[in-house]
């Protein structure tokens, strides 16, 4: 495989609303990536969040009472409060209903690709700036296509679930995780173990990095803004999900079994921010 390292050129995706700022947004043009995937890679699918609302024939807003996931304590809804597009990005917001904190108090948005766009081996690459703090959970990620959570027939793990990436504010802001999950010979749920990439300096909800995994009927190779950190094969039996069709989500969680919760120094609201996602597979 052959990496070309990225150049830099001057865009403006920030979130201009004065009351939708972080506490340390950008004050200036955010610097994109030109991303080049490598040669003997053509671009099957995109979406660049053009425009000023989510494409419905990609994508579908899940809605989720909490604690549905994880005992995570946010509710998922399809509101544009919670998920819309703005300035050439799609925006994921979680926000903090009333004073208190505990299940029921957060919405945000979990948005997936199923029975709209699915695909089998390639390369699965998105530019995000994400969010940041204790109990903060977001997350670039897949599952089967023939899950049952989404009209299947299959339940998790049987299904598989690639992690892309996932960052648990309650750890470190520094740090990324990638993984899978699948059942093993006995249909028991195992998982690679999480891999973690952690930047030299500064956080990643700083600015904007490039999330990118290789998915070959071999294995699957995770790579931060081209550094790749983890890789694992899946051409055993019981990897055999791995052979199938899977389709991409992107949430913004809060609290929950793995995550830990939010206190009284995470600010809220917070944002996911996709500047765009696309999916590549060999020439």
């Amino acid at each position: 495989m052959i990496f070309t390292m990225p150049i830099y050129l001057l865009i403006a995706c920030l979130n201009k609303s004065k009351n939708e700022k972080q506490p340390d947004e950008m004050k200036g043009p955010v610097m994109e990536k030109l991303y080049k995937p490598g040669t003997g890679w053509k671009l099957i699918w995109a979406d660049e969040f053009k425009g000023d609302q989510i494409n419905i024939e990609n994508w579908n807003l899940q809605v989720e009472k909490a604690g549905r996931f994880n005992d995570e304590w946010q509710k998922y809804t399809d509101s544009r409060k919670n998920a819309y597009v703005k300035d050439d990005c799609l925006v994921i917001k979680a926000i903090h209903e009333s004073e208190d904190h505990g299940m029921n108090q957060y919405s945000s948005a979990r948005i997936n690709s199923a029975k709209k766009m699915t695909w089998k081996y390639g390369k699965i690459a998105a530019r995000i700036k994400l969010p940041y703090g204790p109990g903060i959970w977001p997350a670039f990620w897949m599952l089967g296509a023939n899950i049952n959570e989404n009209g299947g027939d299959t339940p998790w793990p049987q299904c598989g679930e690639v992690d892309i990436l996932e960052l648990y504010g309650s750890k470190d802001d520094s740090v990324v995780e990638g993984n899978i999950h699948f059942a093993d010979a006995s249909g028991n749920h195992a998982s690679m173990g999480a891999v973690s990439y952690r930047l030299e300096k500064g956080k990643f909800s700083d600015s904007f990095h490039l999330f990118e995994l290789m998915w070959t009927p071999e294995k699957f190779t995770w790579l931060v803004d081209g550094n790749e950190y983890a890789s694992t094969s899946i051409s055993s039996q019981e990897m055999s999900e791995f052979q199938r069709e899977f389709f991409i989500l992107f949430n913004l969680a809060v609290g929950g079994t793995y995550a830990g919760r939010p206190n009284q120094t995470t600010p809220f609201p917070q944002f996911m921010y996709i500047d765009w996602v696309r999916i590549y597979q060999k020439e």
